[in-house]
């Protein structure tokens, strides 16, 4: 393969990457501007998306296309629960506190998977079938176009949802000020439940996409989770249009680092980037020099 094909091959696979980072990182994004919460079990709710699919294809032998909208179902019911018997009980507690709750949960989470599909590896059909596209000399997938289809509708859907509708706007009401949100009749009880729903949609579109090129185990969100996570604070923690373009962005640069330096080094730049944000502008390249909640999707 020639330099060109190569250099096509890593931004395919990169955007590819990016956009599973940039719906892990809207995850992140969502629930911080309704609660002040770092959820670090979003990385779960992937994985949930992943391994259910996978049961409802291959054990139940349910058709693809309606395995995927029960998956969405199911891991959004998960994210209901997880924020209903886990965060709302604590709200009145510290934010440090909430924030190790959502560790602990991750820790459950990932157990609870473990006991049901153990520690292999599991695999998913392509969404369609078909030989590979070749273009410029690379192989492209047909998957990457759904996951990248998948991944724009989402943020389109997201983005017209927090700007146009009543409830998102309430939302991006929450953000701002929960107080005087709550002054103006806003339930803001449903707002954060609403949120935790939709985080957990999000990663369940991202699980059940990227299952069938990249494989699932009950490991993978903390992974996932750091990722999405580092797309969040380099887009500018909030700013869920920063954290999509961030993480196409950190998709790329990793898939090149690991085409033309190391495979084995390619996990340790999204580590490598959150650190020199934190250290050279800490409200990520989208924020303000301030760092603190957006109002606005």
């Amino acid at each position: 393969m020639d330099l060109q094909s190569q250099i096509v091959q890593y931004l395919v696979t990169g955007l590819t990457l990016g956009s599973i980072y940039a719906m892990v990182g809207l995850g992140f994004t969502i629930i911080y501007n309704a609660t002040g919460i770092i959820n670090l079990a979003q990385g779960e709710f992937v994985m949930f998306g992943g391994l259910i699919m996978v049961f409802l294809t291959a054990t139940l032998r349910i058709p693809m296309f309606l395995a995927f909208f029960i998956t969405l179902a199911l891991v959004t019911v998960i994210g209901i629960i997880y924020e209903r018997v886990f965060i709302n009980p604590l709200k009145q507690t510290s934010l440090i506190t909430l924030i190790i709750v959502t560790v602990a949960v991750s820790i459950f989470f990932r157990g609870i998977a473990m006991f049901i599909w153990g520690k292999n590896p599991y695999s998913l059909p392509p969404f369609s079938s078909g030989k590979p596209i070749m273009f410029a000399g690379a192989a492209i997938l047909p998957q990457i176009f759904w996951v990248l289809g998948l991944s724009l509708l989402t943020v389109i859907l997201m983005n017209l949802f927090f700007n146009r509708t009543i409830t998102g706007k309430a939302m991006s009401a929450c953000a701002g000020n929960r107080l005087a949100a709550s002054l103006m009749g806003i339930n803001v009880s449903k707002m954060i439940l609403l949120s935790f729903a939709l985080s957990a949609t999000l990663g369940a579109i991202a699980g059940a996409s990227i299952t069938p090129i990249a494989l699932m185990e009950y490991d993978r969100g903390p992974l996932l989770a750091l990722k999405g996570f580092c797309a969040a604070v380099l887009g500018g923690l909030g700013l869920g249009t920063g954290a999509v373009v961030a993480g196409f962005i950190i998709g790329i640069i990793e898939s090149f680092s690991a085409g033309f330096i190391s495979s084995g080094f390619k996990d340790a730049i999204a580590l490598i980037i959150l650190i020199l944000v934190l250290f050279i502008k800490p409200s990520g390249i989208f924020g303000s020099e301030e760092v603190g909640k957006v109002k606005q999707f």
